[in-house]
């Protein structure tokens, strides 16, 4: 069949109460976004697959997949409206990144019911006693309702023009007369909602390796500019010629954690042709990029910084510049080194200061 799979993933998880997103919850190596992603492809050979990521996370989505993303919305429909538009299949399956362990079996009911409904809907039936407003009702006239869910996607494109908001794909469709129809779903498929519920069978623990990333950066001196290293003030005749405040050190400590994740560099996240970083406070560029690791699934475990410099004496400020990069990276396992070049090229004719550094980071033990 004429099958496109759509993948909700962009939500805040605020219920979750993490500082890892559930998104991002570590299954070995791989995020759970793309985990679920590539267990339902296995399952099934669909035309297209959609995912739908927060504006901040697209570009990582996208250097860890080959699947097609697209930036999510505010809310589930918003974000679900943008990726059907996407699609030309003749049926779409939508499901949220939060039910991981959805079985092939389950699909197959959907699919094998996919030509008798407008939009075909997994349940479970509840089994405790149900009371509504204080009511006791029959609970079998009660369903609890699941996703996957396969519509036509003409049909869910129409229903979805509709300013109401649906909390799932079959509430829409029925708004508009469609027809539903109902297979049973699978206790597997539970949603993974607060923390705790992600100790699920199918998903195996986050893998215990370490990740490594240099970083390099070298900036000339400029007059008239105060010069920072590692976040500290030193005292100088001499700042950095740079687009922003020219924290060489900082510079290469984002480079270096990019690395280790394997995210790029700090020229994709801040470019120096780009008027929002002018002069931009480095402190708050580094604080960014740790906030995105934690959100992502990573700790840092440490990192270990060369500054090279003939100009100015580096060893009254090492201590200053080790606490602070510990406050800003959250980690204690900091260190500061300073040399020379010996006199040799621009630094040691006292033109530059170049950075080396290492970094390293692991996937977080507990969420």
């Amino acid at each position: 069949m004429d099958i496109s799979l759509v993948i909700l993933s962009a939500g805040k998880s605020t219920r979750f109460k993490s500082v890892t997103k559930k998104q991002w919850i570590r299954i070995e190596t791989e995020p759970l976004w793309k985990f679920v992603a590539d267990r339902l492809n296995s399952f099934y050979n669909f035309k297209d697959t959609i995912i739908t990521a927060n504006q901040n996370e697209t570009k990582l989505y996208r250097l860890l997949s080959d699947f097609k993303i697209v930036e999510g919305g505010s809310s589930r429909q918003e974000s679900l409206k943008k990726a059907i538009s996407k699609i030309d299949s003749e049926y779409v399956l939508v499901t949220d990144v939060a039910r991981a362990c959805i079985t092939k079996d389950m699909i197959e009911r959907l699919i094998q019911k996919a030509d008798e409904f407008d939009s075909v809907v997994p349940y479970l039936p509840a089994v405790d006693t149900v009371v509504y407003k204080n009511n006791t009702i029959n609970r079998d006239d009660v369903k609890l309702i699941q996703t996957p869910q396969l519509s036509k996607t003409e049909i869910l494109k129409k229903a979805l023009e509709s300013d109401e908001e649906f909390t799932d794909d079959s509430s829409a469709i029925k708004n508009i007369g469609g027809k539903i129809g109902y297979v049973l779903g699978d206790e597997k498929a539970k949603k993974i909602t607060f923390k705790g519920d992600e100790n699920l069978n199918c998903l195996k623990p986050a893998s215990n390796l370490i990740f490594s990333g240099n970083g390099y950066d070298i900036h000339q001196f400029t007059q008239n500019k105060k010069m920072v290293l590692c976040g500290v003030e030193i005292e100088s005749n001499f700042g950095f010629l740079a687009h922003s405040d020219g924290d060489v050190a900082i510079h290469s400590i984002i480079d270096a954690l990019l690395g280790a994740a394997g995210y790029g560099d700090i020229g994709e996240f801040f470019p120096d042709n780009d008027p929002a970083f002018k002069n931009a406070d480095s402190k708050k560029l580094l604080q960014y990029v740790v906030n995105l690791l934690q959100t992502t699934g990573y700790e840092i475990v440490n990192i270990d910084v060369t500054i090279i410099a003939e100009m100015p004496k580096l060893s009254p400020y090492k201590k200053e510049m080790k606490k602070s990069i510990q406050n800003l990276t959250k980690c204690n396992h900091i260190n500061i080194k300073a040399t020379t070049n010996e006199k040799l090229d621009s630094i040691g004719q006292k033109k530059a200061i170049a950075v080396i550094s290492n970094a390293n980071i692991k996937f977080k033990e507990k969420i």
